[in-house]
């Protein structure tokens, strides 16, 4: 592993911000993923040369860790792609609920939202007038087919299974909810109930048109803080990178945030490094820059 210049992020007044290197080195032993728009090309693919990079520094010692909105079913064939199993790494999936050991397959961490929870959430996408969809088992189950829950069953690969009761078909508890909509529906309503239900819930957009429920407290940033101390990194030793709100916590968290060039602005704006797009290898840059020193 290759020592790297430190990128600090100094705040302004006027809400501006700074990025700064200064000359403390430091060496880096996990850099963890998003999925979608991040380590995935458009097409739902990893790039040659991502993936080359990827194993370049597995092999060096570096932990490569998958974090997800996505069901942990759903990043299993990518975990596989990356033979995350042969290094002993890790899944963290349903924005930080699950955390999975991808060598034993075993949970080493899991939130889930109780049955209660369900019933809250569904009278509350009633009030909202916004389509709401969980999991059970390896299924999305919605009352209602719409746009949205079809492309998340397009970027899963999960079925859909329509329902005539939402709340008696979920048998099991789940580890999130979506309510799914329209982006300008969505965005002010993440805004409305963040406030409503802090008391509660996690709640944010992990897209535009998805507004994700986890336990109180789950987000990809406190899983990722379990998994580090689980295994004796610290959070300086860890780079994050992440196009979204959902990603916004582990960036904050990470020694070395960092925000796709395809992100919005006010999540470049939290990141300490703002990389290529994912259509032009962003994450295979960072590591070959902050990982291996290359200019």
């Amino acid at each position: 592993m290759t020592s790297s210049s430190k990128i600090y992020s100094i705040k302004l007044k006027g809400g501006l911000s700074l990025n700064v290197a200064t000359k403390k080195t430091m060496t880096y032993k996990m850099i963890v993923l998003d999925l979608d728009d991040t380590l995935l090309r458009d097409d739902h693919t990893i790039s040659p040369i991502t993936k080359e990079t990827l194993f370049k520094a597995q092999d060096q010692g570096v932990k490569v860790v998958l974090a997800s909105g996505r069901p942990t079913y759903a990043m299993r064939d990518l975990g596989d792609e990356l033979h995350l199993s042969d290094y002993g790494s890790y899944l963290l999936s349903f924005n930080g609920g699950r955390i999975t050991n991808c060598k034993t397959n075993e949970d080493i961490f899991s939130s889930t939202l109780t049955f209660e929870d369900v019933a809250f959430l569904y009278e509350l996408s009633i009030r909202e007038n916004v389509y709401i969809h969980t999991y059970v088992g390896d299924n999305i189950i919605t009352e209602k087919n719409n746009d949205y829950t079809t492309i998340e069953a397009d970027i899963t690969g999960l079925p859909i299974t329509k329902v005539e009761d939402f709340i008696a078909s979920v048998t099991e508890r789940p580890v999130k909810i979506l309510m799914v909509e329209d982006p300008e529906v969505l965005k002010p309503l993440e805004k409305k109930l963040q406030k409503e239900l802090s008391e509660r819930f996690s709640v944010l957009r992990s897209k535009p048109y998805f507004l994700e429920f986890t336990e109180k407290g789950v987000t990809k940033g406190t899983s990722l803080d379990h998994l580090i101390k689980q295994l004796g990194i610290k959070r300086e030793e860890v780079i994050a990178i992440g196009d979204s709100y959902n990603d916004q916590s582990m960036i904050e968290f990470a020694g070395l945030g960092v925000a796709m060039g395809n992100a919005p602005d006010d999540i470049k704006a939290i990141s300490d490094y703002v990389t290529k797009t994912n259509m032009q290898d962003g994450v295979a840059h960072v590591v070959q820059k902050f990982i291996f020193g290359e200019s």
